[in-house]
């Protein structure tokens, strides 16, 4: 099992857009996540700063794969470009990514 942490600015004015659209996931969301090996899935919102931060754990064993997969779905293709219009990345992000990846440092089972 793999943990993943990213991490996100969400847009001030897209907030309640977007706690809305998680208050009601659809269901083929929620199926193709776990299609994908993922489970355990959080999204967390902090404010003021207007950050969202994500965490789940993948329990294939090619993540790469299940992402892309999960992703060509036009259902998931349709959720992604909802939530993904709620948020603005990071200035540190890499070109072209939207949520960014963080570091695990500290674990405790």
């Amino acid at each position: 099992m793999q943990r993943i942490s990213t991490v996100v600015h969400i847009r001030p004015d897209k907030i309640e857009e977007y706690k809305a659209l998680h208050a009601s996931v659809w269901p083929s969301v929620v199926a193709l996540l776990g299609a994908a090996n993922i489970r355990n899935f959080s999204i967390f919102l902090r404010e003021p700063e207007n950050l969202l931060f994500g965490y789940f754990e993948h329990h294939g064993t090619d993540l790469e794969a299940d992402l892309r997969v999960m992703e060509q779905h036009p259902d998931m293709r349709r959720w992604l470009e909802l939530t993904t219009k709620c948020q603005t990345p990071l200035a540190s992000a890499a070109p072209g990514e939207n949520w960014s990846p963080m570091r695990e440092v500290f674990h405790l089972d």
